[in-house]
């Protein structure tokens, strides 16, 4: 009989172990969101058809790949966006559908459709991401001199941020906001262009074949000159890569040996590849934003310290005059209600554990709660693990007022317990008093509990 009432303190103590060790595992991998993910999964097409109109943006690349991907599984609706030079896809699925083989199954889609698309899209490539769909940061590279213009910032942050910003964990994708990519831009006259006897593909093709990458080979390699003793790698220099070079394309030969060159019919710059967006940060036009997505399983708050924590390593080389500014962190609000509701455990706790005491006066009966309700606190986060939840306000709401039956259950068992070992003190033992007081209260207790149960899980 000894041997049984020893076990059975014994068995739940080890129990109490696992559930609290357990816990305090999983807590680290639980992702933060403000919301619960309840929203359907979605992957992403982006394709870049530069200098086309939205109607050819239309026609060419967002209906093929629309009809391509239209077949995949668990797909419940596509929608698109054709606008000047670009074709944005989003195909949400159905809530049961895996991210990760949706992703897949699209990828391989496009490819399947790529040869219908034409060329300028295929050497570009068509982009498909899957991200939560909403941002977690929002970063804006300024300056403070006019040394450095939109057009620079836009491209620092494409060569030197975007990178480094997509390798931090968890982040899905970084998005510029008012880009600027260099660019040649060609500006033709249209009468000098006709008094020449030439149209617009005419310029087209000069470009296309005179600015290339060509491997020239080299001299001197074996086995033609096995008694060379050197080897000259040859390097055309035909990939341009200033106003000059492109002025100096050569569009016809003249009859007379002359030559209509591309300076002779346009004028040729620098610039951006699209002018079509722009963006302002206090009242600061010269300013680029930079956005921050995660993946759906991502914990907002370690993405967010995470890329705060690059930018500020990557400020380190950035040129003199040139800063970055947090526009918006969605993690705040989610730090703050992950600090109010730790506050408020430990409050509960805390008033628990004073009120046992003070009313029973028996430090045994202040330790059992004291241990028993962290416990079933942090046993709770592994079972969110279990069931896919996140740590998001409608959770810790959930948690709040779990902690609030727990805390009256505690009450109710303790001073039960106690009552009933002070009126068969001298008569039988501890434990059997505490049998038959739960006796009285365990379907209070279970009823209680299934009461939370009834609101909670619906929505989960």
């Amino acid at each position: 009989m000894t041997k049984t009432f020893l076990t059975r303190p014994v068995l739940a103590a080890v129990c109490s172990l696992v559930i609290l060790i357990a816990g305090l595992v999983v807590i680290p991998t639980l992702p933060l969101a403000q919301y619960p993910q309840i929203s359907p999964p979605v992957v992403t097409i982006s394709a870049s058809y530069v200098g086309a109109s939205p109607q050819a943006v239309e026609a060419q690349v967002t209906t093929p790949l629309e009809q391509a991907v239209n077949t995949v599984q668990g797909l419940r609706y596509i929608s698109s966006q054709s606008t000047q030079g670009t074709s944005s896809i989003t195909c949400t699925f159905t809530l049961e559908t895996d991210l990760d083989i949706a992703a897949a199954d699209v990828q391989n889609l496009v490819q399947s459709a790529i040869g219908q698309l034409p060329a300028t899209v295929q050497q570009v490539g068509v982009q498909v991401s899957k991200n939560s769909g909403s941002f977690v940061l929002g970063i804006a590279l300024t300056s403070d001199t006019s040394k450095y213009d939109t057009l620079y910032l836009s491209n620092y942050a494409q060569l030197n941020i975007v990178n480094d910003l997509s390798r931090v964990t968890g982040v899905s994708q970084v998005r510029i906001f008012g880009q600027r990519q260099y660019a040649m831009r060609v500006w033709i006259d249209p009468s000098k262009l006709a008094q020449q006897g030439l149209d617009a593909g005419d310029v087209v093709s000069a470009l296309q074949e005179q600015n290339a990458e060509v491997a020239s080979g080299s001299i001197g390699s074996a086995p033609e000159s096995p008694d060379q003793p050197y080897t000259y790698t040859v390097n055309a220099l035909t990939q341009l890569s200033s106003p000059q070079e492109f002025s100096n394309i050569i569009l016809r030969a003249n009859a007379a040996g002359g030559f209509t060159r591309l300076g002779d019919v346009a004028r040729v710059e620098l610039g951006a590849e699209d002018y079509s967006s722009s963006l302002r940060f206090n009242g600061n036009a010269n300013v680029v934003g930079m956005g921050v997505l995660q993946y759906p399983t991502a914990n907002a708050l370690q993405v967010s310290k995470g890329a705060l924590a690059e930018m500020q390593q990557l400020s380190k080389s950035f040129p003199a005059g040139i800063h970055y500014k947090v526009a918006f962190n969605t993690t705040d609000f989610v730090a703050e209600s992950v600090r109010e509701v730790v506050i408020t455990l430990l409050l509960s706790i805390f008033l628990v554990v004073l009120v046992i005491y003070v009313f029973l006066q028996d430090p045994r009966s202040t330790l059992i709660p004291a241990v028993t309700i962290p416990v079933s606190l942090v046993g709770t986060f592994f079972v969110m693990k279990i069931f896919g939840f996140t740590i998001n306000t409608i959770t810790l709401f959930g948690l709040t007022l779990a902690t609030g039956l727990v805390v009256d259950d505690a009450i109710v068992v303790i001073e039960n317990i106690a009552r009933h070992i002070e009126m068969n003190k001298g008569r039988q033992s501890g434990v059997a008093s505490a049998a038959e007081a739960m006796r009285e209260i365990q379907s209070a207790v279970v009823a209680s509990s299934l009461v939370l149960l009834a609101v909670f899980v619906p929505v989960a």
